[in-house]
């Protein structure tokens, strides 16, 4: 009965199919198959690929897969071969029980595009059983004068085949009295028929005893067989009598055991024992007589098993009631079996893919099919998912339903759903089914790595050990997996390229961390600019770029060298001081430089040593030596003065400088004597004015030969444009330069740039900025740090 309501359902699908977006649907009339039932499994029972016009190979390709609509595999597919095979024996009697043709249900789905191919499997019948009586013996009680021609309905046998292999004939022995006549019912089931061909007399013979014989239409038939004993009784002149043929009776399904279904009633008019009417079901199936119940004396039928509407949907029940004197009547029950809003929906998933790939377009995540045994409104139902997700459910035919996304997904945004498909009956109470299906969003590398920083500053000090770790930089990306596993490494500036940069600083490829390779100087080097780049390993890889400049720090590692008076000469430089100079008179300036920066670069002057301590003075910030009392008669005239010069670094580093002053006369109007005293001198000292033109002659001869020195030393060559006032450089080395060893404090050997000022009135000289030999790269100075103090 429960395979009869299953195939009641099928039969009310509808078979139309529609064409939404992407998926087709095959033709309804597609896929009628037979099997014969009890086959091994592993039987041949379609070649899909030639069914279906297609390849093989196609059939793994599109994940071809059969769903029967109980949810359970009756078919597998070879995708070797292409070949529907039977998964088990088929017992069309469990399957269908007696409900002919046993029809199979069930759907081939496809991708790639996406279809369904309804389909149907026939089960058919072998006779593999033998009809049964349920009861072996069957007594008759017939009255002496029944009349001849009177019929007397027997009970029919059991048998599990269907069709033609199902009951066909009943024969009875050979007698004199009685033969059998084949009935049917508006089912198309046959019975047997007792006809009574010879008045009995009970004076004669009081027993019969006579084999009953059902016979199916197998080849070869079975047969089965029970003992019909006939009891001739005394007269009993009237029956029982039912005051209707029919009776009908609704019962809930949910109905209790012990629930009264129907009281039924005969009357028979005879008296005593005659007129004692018992009841009994006549001709029942064992379905029947274990779900219901009858009183033998009240005629009362109850329930003695549970209802269920889906299984079962009404009861055709034969009653028989028989007198005392073995007289009897029948009608016939019927009981329509309600449904009630006992069965919640059920989902029944078909195809699931629970994975998808981000940025994917709408793409078919499952499909399911929805069921609900009961019927009318309590069949009646609605499916439905979460609001607020960007998924959507497509009605593709009846009950089947197709889980899609709306659109592209972000697994940045979000990596998982649990998507709840809810399915709802219209039946009261309503009953409900929620499924949740765990939707997971595989990443695809679409998001480039970004830095914590578009730049970056880092600092480091000069003179650094080799490999030391100046900083990190930081890149994330949003992907995950090997698309968010980056790569670091180190680019050139794009417009102006550092050479050599890979022997300056280094990077870690996994960690972004940097390395000074190497000691830096900065007097060479004050700061460099590069860019590094974070690259994921993602397939295309995506990478993202940030600037980083290094800033070299300064260290007190330059001691001041002195320009002005030059310590290298082959002669000293002697400065003229004239006797009638006044306090406070510029004898000359102390010049110097120091090649390092900031306060390291802040120079002050100090007199250490003077022949006279009180007759000069050295002004501190300046460098200029002055006198601080006009020279006397008493004093030397040879001075000789020690300056020091001293940078404000930690610690201070200094140089010291040796002035030779030489006292003359006649350098000053006031103390130059008159026309007649200068006559007088000459006519003394006729020596006098030749001495003091020879000396005036070597003096300027000697002064303008250290003026040609300098200026062909410091402006004949230069790296870089010309100097206002200098020739241009030539050859392949600086020009205007100062050669400065590497004594005293200094730890390199330098060169500067020197350039005498023209048109000014002064003989100061200018000394612009330090040239760094042997080091690969040059930066200017800020001359503003560099310059000496004038």
């Amino acid at each position: 009965m429960e395979a009869r309501g299953l195939h009641f359902l099928r039969q009310r699908q509808v078979l139309l199919l529609f064409l939404l977006w992407d998926v087709s649907w095959a033709d309804a009339g597609f896929g009628h198959y037979v099997v014969t039932e009890e086959t091994e499994r592993g039987s041949f029972v379609v070649n899909l690929p030639k069914d279906l016009g297609l390849g093989v190979e196609e059939l793994a390709a599109r994940r071809t897969r059969v769903v029967f609509d109980d949810n359970k595999q009756y078919l597998f597919l070879d995708f070797h071969t292409g070949d529907l095979l039977t998964n088990e024996k088929l017992d069309r009697e469990k399957l269908c029980g007696p409900a002919e043709p046993c029809m199979l249900y069930f759907q081939i789905l496809m991708d790639n595009p996406f279809q369904i191919y309804q389909a149907e499997l026939r089960v058919r019948d072998i006779n593999d059983h033998s009809p049964a009586f349920q009861d072996k013996e069957v007594i008759l009680k017939i009255p002496e004068n029944t009349a001849e021609g009177a019929v007397f309905r027997l009970p029919r046998a059991q048998d599990s085949d269907a069709g033609l292999n199902g009951i066909q004939n009943y024969t009875i022995n050979l007698n004199f009295f009685f033969h059998i006549k084949i009935n049917d019912n508006d089912e198309g089931m046959v019975y047997p028929v007792l006809v009574l061909d010879k008045a009995l007399d009970w004076e004669d013979q009081q027993e019969f005893s006579l084999t009953l014989t059902a016979i199916d239409g197998g080849s070869p038939p079975r047969t089965g067989t029970a003992t019909v004993r006939i009891v001739v009784l005394d007269i009993n002149d009237n029956a029982p009598q039912f005051p209707q043929e029919l009776y009908e009776a609704q019962v809930p399904e949910n109905s209790p055991v012990g629930f009264l279904i129907v009281k039924i009633f005969a009357e028979d008019v005879d008296t005593g024992v005659n007129a004692e009417v018992s009841y009994s079901f006549f001709d029942a199936s064992e379905d029947i007589r274990t779900t219901f119940e009858i009183n033998s004396l009240s005629g009362a039928i109850t329930l003695n098993g549970l209802l269920d509407y889906e299984s079962v949907k009404s009861y055709k029940i034969n009653v028989q009631a028989v007198d005392g004197g073995g007289l009897s009547a029948s009608c016939t029950v019927v009981v329509q079996v309600l449904d009630i809003n006992d069965n919640s929906p059920e989902l029944i998933i078909s195809s699931l893919s629970n994975y998808i790939a981000e940025n994917s377009p709408a793409t078919e995540l499952a499909v399911f099919r929805i069921r609900d045994r009961d019927s009318g409104e309590n069949g009646k139902m609605i499916c439905y998912i979460q609001k607020n997700v960007p998924f959507l459910l497509k009605r593709s035919m009846e009950n089947f339903y197709i889980l899609m996304t709306e659109g592209e997904l972000d697994r940045e945004s979000r990596d998982e759903y649990n998507l709840t498909i809810t399915v709802t009956d219209l039946g009261t109470p309503r009953l409900k089914t929620q499924h949740t299906i765990t939707v997971l969003v595989s990443d695809v590398n679409d998001n480039a790595p970004t830095f914590t920083q578009s730049s970056y500053t880092l600092s480091v000090p000069e003179n650094n050990s080799p490999a030391l770790h100046i900083g990190s930089v930081s890149a994330t990306d949003s992907d995950s997996g090997t698309n968010a596993q980056l790569t670091y490494s180190l680019l050139p500036p794009p417009h102006d390229p550092l050479p050599g940069l890979a022997s300056l600083v280094s990077i870690n490829a996994d960690t972004g961390q940097l390395f000074a390779l190497r000691a830096l100087d900065y007097e060479a080097l004050r700061a460099f600019e590069f860019r590094v780049r974070a690259t994921d390993r993602g397939a295309p890889p995506l990478s993202g770029q940030a600037r980083v400049r290094v800033r070299v720090l300064d260290a007190n590692d330059n001691a001041p060298f002195v320009l002005h008076p030059l310590q290298n000469a082959s002669a000293p430089c002697t400065e003229l001081l004239p006797r009638a100079a006044q306090p406070g008179y510029l004898l000359t300036k102390v010049v110097a430089v120091d090649a390092d920066a900031g306060q390291n670069a802040w120079l002050s002057f100090q007199l250490l040593q003077a022949s006279e301590p009180g007759l000069f003075s050295v002004w501190a910030h300046s460098g200029e030596v002055r006198t601080a009392r006009p020279p006397g008669e008493r004093d030397a005239p040879r001075q000789r003065l020690l300056v020091l010069v001293r940078d404000n670094g930690q610690p201070p580093l200094s140089a010291s400088v040796t002035l030779h002053v030489l006292l003359v006369d006649g350098f000053s109007q006031p103390h130059l004597p008159g026309p007649e005293a200068a006559a007088e001198r000459a006519q003394a000292d006729p020596l006098t004015g030749p001495l003091v033109v020879a000396l005036a002659s070597v003096s300027s001869l000697f002064l303008c030969w250290l003026l040609l020195f300098v200026a062909l030393r410091l402006c004949g060559r230069s790296g870089r444009a010309a100097l206002p006032g200098c020739p241009a450089p030539k050859g392949p080395f600086p020009g205007q330069l100062l050669d400065v060893s590497g004594a005293g404090t200094l730890a390199h050997s330098y060169q500067y740039e020197v350039c005498l000022t023209g048109g000014t009135g002064t003989s100061d000289f200018k000394f612009f900025k330090p040239i760094y030999p042997n080091i690969p790269t040059q930066h200017s100075v800020n001359n503003s740090e560099n310059s000496p103090t004038l």
